[in-house]
């Protein structure tokens, strides 16, 4: 039992825990999500409220943590220690869960178990990493990081020449070879796009050997554990949908070709995709939220007279289909336009995600 016995000498009550909007409520459960988006700070800021001596945690991506050993001897060390919190970190669900009062599952694969309440963490959106980014007390700096080095929270911390390379780290954190490297640095590159999965596949056999259908089975576990998202046009089944991904800034890191409308829409659907499930793109127009009669554009330096099709655009959209709200998401510009009893607010980002 030496491998139980070190996993319960392990105490987080020192832990540092940021503030997120999710947290873990309910004695059982699952908390899913893309690396590195906050999983295991969840568990330690639940772990923090009970004395060490009543958690057992495993995590079992550790090397030092056999899973066989664990098996054979995990019911007997929770009635003898008395556990009352299991804690098994990147779990498989590949063995017969004990029964403990209180069991906390992290898994990067969505899943579901009667009995289980599933979170999904996501990235930090711009209010929580205003929270965690204690180095600037300027929202405009703290923006032109977020924007630059993504939403997760470790980039905070880390020193900034090394940020790509950590941000190249991760994207192989959920691959088991470089062929699926290679299909995730095409859905990176390919973000705020209109392309179908068979124009991807066309695109990716050119430099690498892989079978459609293992291509298509890897965009549907990428878009079902949200890695990637892939948004419609409304009304429209059979167009091409656009691609986004759950962290912005990983297109810088896999590329030097800068598509800076790309990184920033990105980043302006991830903020709406916290609240609201359907969302969907019109022509001309980036997100069409049906739910509210809601359109929202992101347009990093928008100028009425530039843009001036775009405002067309906009208000023959507000009659079509009786729109109540228009929002022109920025880098810095602050606006209102009015269209009949329509105002079109024109907001910075750094403005616009904190409302």
């Amino acid at each position: 039992m030496r491998i139980l016995d070190a996993c319960y000498e392990l105490e987080f009550n020192k832990i540092n825990f940021q503030e997120r909007k999710e947290r873990i409520t309910y004695p059982k459960t699952i908390v899913c999500g893309p690396p590195k988006t906050g999983k295991s700070y969840l568990i330690y800021d639940y772990l923090s409220n009970f004395d060490s001596e009543e958690y057992l945690y495993i995590n079992l991506n550790d090397f030092r943590n056999h899973k066989d050993e664990i098996i054979l001897f995990l019911n007997d060390f929770i009635k003898e220690k008395k556990i009352k919190i299991l804690v098994l970190e990147n779990f498989d669900f590949d063995f017969e869960l004990p029964e403990v009062q209180s069991i906390l599952i992290t898994s990067s694969n969505y899943k579901e178990i009667d009995g289980f309440k599933t979170i999904f963490i996501h990235g930090l959106d711009f209010e929580e990493y205003l929270l965690h980014d204690n180095k600037y007390q300027n929202s405009i700096t703290s923006f032109n990081h977020f924007l630059k080095y993504g939403n997760l929270p470790e980039m905070i911390v880390i020193d900034e020449n090394k940020r790509v390379n950590r941000l190249q780290e991760i994207i192989k954190l959920f691959c088991k070879d470089t062929t699926e490297i290679e299909v995730l640095k095409l859905l990176f590159s390919s973000i705020d796009e209109n392309k179908s999965i068979n124009q991807l596949y066309t695109i990716l056999k050119k430099s690498i050997k892989i079978s459609k259908d293992r291509f298509y089975e890897l965009c549907k576990f990428y878009e079902a554990n949200q890695l990637i998202f892939f948004i419609k046009k409304y009304n429209h089944e059979k167009s091409t949908k656009k691609i986004y991904a759950y962290n912005h800034a990983f297109l810088n890191s896999i590329s030097h070709n800068k598509k800076f409308k790309n990184e920033f829409t990105n980043m302006v659907f991830l903020q709406l995709q916290k609240e609201h499930k359907n969302i969907y793109y019109l022509d001309k127009i980036d997100f069409f939220i049906e739910e509210e009669k809601t359109l929202v554009l992101a347009i990093p330096f928008f100028n009425t007279l530039l843009n001036n099709a775009i405002i067309k655009k906009i208000y023959s959209t507000i009659d079509e289909l009786n729109i109540q709200q228009v929002y022109i998401i920025t880098a810095g510009n602050n606006d209102i336009l009015k269209y009949k009893k329509i105002e079109i607010n024109i907001l910075p980002f750094y403005e616009w995600a904190v409302q």
